[in-house]
């Protein structure tokens, strides 16, 4: 039987590529819902060439919009958070859903799916760096798997495979981003186009600014730690520009098993919706005979003080990675907006912390109280302080 497939933030660059996967194997996976947050032209686009069961705007505003567009299309439309909480929390034509929904807005449509027994292809970092306990306590009570899709995640899962002995280590590797030739001076002065211009990926605004500052491998980081009962400690980070050694696992006994390939998301995406096969995909190959070097280096915490500040945060606990996210995302935003300079992104998110709230142990509404009051406390400072 075909799987059939929810994807939240299926216009964004992972959704898109999902669908690209579904598309070159249209005979094992089917659409069954799609959401989206404000682009309703690709999303009509998605809805007349998958045709799911139910498409969601979640921007309310959006949706006479959407209903104009589709016209009287047979995929139910709907418009809002709550209804794509409600539709996973009913829907029981959901075999896996892909939590592809940028930033903090993902983690209730996630819990929602987990309560309600779904597979959780997880794109979605900021769902475990928020509320990594309540998140992974809520998979283990449903028994719901997280199939981890960002590349670093898969490659360590897939490294996991056929293992029983003890981990030594995990290696997480990092692109370095676009400036991780710049000097620190130069850093200091790094423009909006600059940032932007990944050497090796094809992503989003958000996660390539947060590549950019190295805040994103500190997500990744604390996601690894989640994901496989890893302390952090025993997490190393390696910028590898070559980004062909997507993540390793170091065991006891000194081995290590590394997961290469090329730089081409759909690879782990398929991987998350095919498990345990492997399916064929048209993706780049290898070619190691042309390869002139494979390298890898510490990151420069002082080059990159976003990946200190994420590395801190995260060994305080509590709310404190959530507030530190939410920051962030401010942060980020204001920069895409030009609003501050890209120097300024660590040091807003670090002035935020100082007056944040801390919870030690959390429950979901100290998560979202302490998402409230970072982005909040972020913006007075980003408009009183850092504004340009």
């Amino acid at each position: 039987m075909k799987k059939r497939i929810a994807i939240l933030g299926s216009t964004g660059s992972i959704g898109t590529q999902t669908l690209q996967v579904i598309e070159e194997h249209r005979d094992l996976f089917e659409v069954e819902l799609l959401t989206a947050n404000n682009n309703v032209e690709m999303l009509a686009n998605q809805v007349e060439r998958f045709s799911p069961n139910c498409a969601i705007i979640c921007n309310s505003e959006r949706y006479p919009a959407l209903v104009e567009r589709l016209g009287n299309c047979d995929t139910k439309l709907f418009a809002g958070i709550d209804s794509v909480k409600d539709y996973l929390a009913s829907a029981d034509n959901i075999d896996i859903v892909v939590a592809a929904m940028v930033g903090f807005s993902g983690l209730e449509p996630t819990l929602a799916a987990i309560e309600s027994g779904k597979t959780i292809a997880l794109a979605n970092k900021e769902t475990l760096v928020a509320a990594g306990s309540i998140v992974t306590a809520a998979a283990k009570r449903n028994r719901v798997p997280l199939l981890p899709v960002d590349s670093e995640h898969s490659a360590i899962f897939q490294c996991l495979q056929g293992e029983f002995g003890e981990v030594e280590k995990l290696l997480l590797t990092a692109s370095g981003g676009p400036f991780r030739e710049f000097t620190y001076e130069q850093i200091q002065s790094a423009t909006k186009a600059q940032a932007l211009k990944h050497p090796n990926w094809s992503m989003g605004a958000k996660v390539t600014i947060d590549s950019a500052t190295m805040m994103n491998k500190g997500l990744e980081l604390m996601e690894a730690s989640w994901l496989f009962g890893m302390p952090a400690e025993k997490i190393e980070i390696l910028v590898h520009p070559q980004s062909i050694v997507h993540s390793m696992v170091q065991f006891a006994d000194g081995a290590v098993k590394a997961q290469l390939g090329a730089p081409d998301m759909r690879v782990p995406i398929q991987y998350a919706l095919s498990y345990p096969q492997r399916l064929s995909l048209s993706a780049p190959r290898v070619d190691f005979a042309e390869l002139a070097s494979l390298t890898f280096f510490k990151p420069d915490l002082k080059k990159f003080p976003a990946l200190r500040i994420a590395m801190e945060s995260f060994a305080k606990g509590g709310t404190m990675p959530c507030s530190m996210n939410g920051a962030n995302e401010v942060a980020v935003a204001a920069f895409l907006a030009e609003r501050i300079r890209f120097r300024d992104i660590p040091h807003l998110i670090e002035e935020t912390l100082q007056r944040c709230s801390f919870v030690e142990k959390p429950l979901l509404q100290d998560i979202f109280e302490a998402d409230r009051e970072a982005k909040r406390i972020a913006e007075e400072l980003c408009s009183s302080r850092f504004c340009n």
